[in-house]
Formats: structure tokens, C-alpha cells, sequence
């Protein structure tokens, strides 16, 4: 059972208590349910699931996790859950702390890490876009084909190659300056402004800058293949 349902970061802040009975509630439904017919479960976890007190570059599988959205609470609480019944239940409980994930198949969905996306279809469509994070906010990011492959080949690995439940996975980090200047010699009169939203900024500034995701490249051999150069020209060809 792979189970993805979840209300992202920002859009969970403006109803917590929606984002409490999709996030959390759920995830109890699935771990009974697989308990009871002895399935796997793959709950994926995010970046959100640290917060400000944790290490930001580089952030390690194992570190204190002190999330400040309903959404990175959530995640947490999935994670020692899943944790708990692998340990109590035999369960085959497996997870992913996913980075910012960029695709050219599927509009933004409320996340923080969404401007990474969001500005491919503003650039393509009027030729300018307003960025709701400072120039300088870094955060680990991916490309869809990698996250996907990525998880499979985790979900894939035989139990006892896996030294523990939940791990990070990354490709590569940047900010959106450092984006706007790889994109730049694709759209030449492109015109990007910065006007950080209060709610998102203040979130991404609790986040890791960089994952460190050896954990998983040593166990199972976890490794990415598109890194910022390669996902611009994607996107530029797809969007």
C-alpha cells in the first residue's frame, strides 16, 4: 500500500484541523490496515519534517525534529508511528523524507518548495514571474523521473539490506536566484521580482538548505540523475 495523501505545507497552516484529519488520521487507517493483512506500507515524509532547531546544511537522517507546520508534525508523527508498528507488529513499514519536487506534469499544490515550479508555466505564459521567497532561500530540491525511480528502487530493496525506516533522499539544493540565472539563456527577457510571503518564507527559513542523503546511497544504492542543468532543459521543453 503506498499512501500519499496529505494537505503540503502552506495550504495546511490556513486549515490545521483539516490537515490534522487528512495527514494524521488517515495514516492510522493504513498502518491498521496493513497490520491486519500483513502488506507493505510506503508512507512518503518531506523536509518538513525538521524545523529550525535541527541542523540546516547539512541535515542527517538522524537529528531532532522540532517541524512548526501542521504538516511537518504530521509527518513526524507518521514516521514514529510506522516506526513503532515495524517494531511492535512485524510491519513492513518503509519511508521517504522527500525534497522540494519539481514536474512538468501537475500545477503547484500549495507547498513551499512550489515556486521551483510555478515559475516554469509564469516565464513560459507572460514572461515574468514574482518569486514569494527571497533570492537566497536554498532549499534540496528533485525531479520527478528521480523521485519516482528513486522510490521504486527503495520500495524494491529486499528488508534486511535496510538499516533503518525512514531516510532522506535529495539531488540537489539551490535558491531561486540561482535558478532564474540557469533558466536565464532559455528566456533571455524573462523578469523576476522577489516579494516573500510571509507564511512560506518564515516556513522555508525552518527547513534543511542541504539533505544528506548518504544513508541511502550506501544501503541501496540510492543515486539521482538529473541534477539543476538537466532539469531546466526538461522543463524548458516540456512546459
Amino acid at each position: 500500500v503506498n499512501h500519499f495523501s496529505a494537505i503540503l505545507s502552506a495550504l495546511g497552516e490556513s486549515n490545521v484541523q483539516k490537515a490534522t484529519d487528512l495527514n494524521i488520521h488517515s495514516v492510522h487507517s493504513a498502518l491498521e490496515i496493513c497490520r491486519r493483512h500483513g502488506v507493505q506500507l510506503y508512507c512518503p515524509s518531506s523536509i518538513a519534517a525538521f524545523g529550525d532547531s535541527a541542523p540546516r546544511n547539512p541535515t542527517p537522517d538522524f537529528t531532532i525534529q522540532r517541524p512548526r507546520t501542521i504538516y511537518g508534525v504530521s509527518k513526524v508523527h507518521m514516521e514514529l508511528m510506522g516506526e513503532y508498528y515495524a517494531e511492535k507488529y512485524g510491519l513492513d513499514f518503509r519511508s521517504l523524507r522527500y525534497p522540494g519536487i519539481i514536474s512538468s506534469d501537475s500545477m503547484p499544490g500549495g507547498g513551499t518548495t512550489d515556486y521551483a515550479v510555478h515559475i516554469f508555466y509564469e516565464i513560459a505564459a507572460r514572461n515574468k514571474y514574482s518569486c514569494f521567497l527571497r533570492e537566497d532561500t536554498i532549499l534540496p530540491m528533485m525531479f520527478l523521473p528521480d523521485c519516482i525511480r528513486g522510490t521504486v528502487e527503495f520500495l524494491e530493496t529486499p528488508r534486511d539490506k535496510l538499516k533503518q525506516y525512514t531516510y532522506n533522499l535529495t539531488a540537489v539544493s539551490f535558491n531561486p536566484k540561482q535558478l532564474v540565472d540557469v533558466m536565464r539563456p532559455h528566456f533571455p527577457q524573462m523578469e523576476v521580482t522577489y516579494d516573500p510571503d510571509p507564511i512560506k518564507q518564515v516556513i522555508a527559513d525552518t527547513w534543511p538548505q542541504v539533505f544528506d542523503d548518504s544513508n541511502a546511497r550506501r544501503d541501496w544504492g540510492w543515486d539521482h540523475e538529473y541534477g539543476i542543468e538537466e532539469m531546466v532543459q526538461v522543463m524548458v521543453d516540456r512546459v
